[in-house]
Formats: C-alpha cells, sequence, structure tokens
C-alpha cells in the first residue's frame, strides 16, 4: 500500500531539508533517497520536488549552485541554508505533534464514554 500524498501534504519542505542535512544533494538524487526510504511506499513527482526547490530557495531555506557529474554533466545541486535548518526543526518539531493529536483522535484507547 503506498502512501497518498494527502496524507502528508504540507510536510514536503521538511523531508527535502531533511534528506539535505545530511549534505548537498540533487533532485534525482533526492527524489531516489526518499523512494528508498520508504521502500518505495512514498515519492515526490518530479514536478512537485522541483516546484518545492524553486519555492523553498525563494523563501532562503536552501541555496543552489551548478557542479559536475562523474559523468561530465552539469547538475544543479542544492543546500540547506541556516534559515532552512531552523525551518527543519520547527517542521520536525511541527510533525510530531501531529502525530500526537493524530494519535490520539484515532486510537480507540484514547476516547473515553461519556
Amino acid at each position: 500500500m503506498s502512501i497518498s500524498p494527502d496524507e502528508i501534504r504540507g510536510y514536503t519542505d521538511t523531508i527535502i531539508l531533511a534528506r539535505l542535512m545530511d549534505g548537498d544533494s540533487y533532485g534525482y538524487e533526492i527524489g531516489k533517497a526518499i523512494r528508498t526510504i520508504t521502500g518505495g511506499l512514498y515519492e515526490l513527482k518530479e514536478a512537485t520536488l522541483y516546484t518545492a526547490f524553486h519555492r523553498m530557495e525563494q523563501a532562503g531555506l536552501i541555496s543552489s549552485y551548478w557542479g559536475e557529474s562523474e559523468g561530465g554533466a552539469r547538475r544543479r545541486y542544492y543546500r540547506v541554508t541556516e534559515k532552512g535548518k531552523l525551518a527543519y526543526s520547527e517542521g520536525v518539531a511541527g510533525w510530531n505533534e501531529t502525530k500526537r493529536i493524530i494519535s490520539e483522535l484515532i486510537e480507540r484507547g484514547g476516547i473515553h464514554d461519556a
């Protein structure tokens, strides 16, 4: 069963920032890492990924530069900025709070009859 994009909408930036916290990377590599980590259950479509890169760069969360690949082709690499590191921390805190609230709302043990 795959993960619906609707289930984690709003956390795309945090997911991308998490990958960049490990070091500079490029779009294909980030997309591949997300698929691998989730065992193929979730992927960011290329259009979603590059739209997010553009939005995040405009917001100052990431910066980009051109680099060479092993085959000599140029790739646009992305790196997280200090502002992006703060946004990542805030995103993780928000996700943890969201998980806690959703668990309380849907787990039967947390609901008591009046």
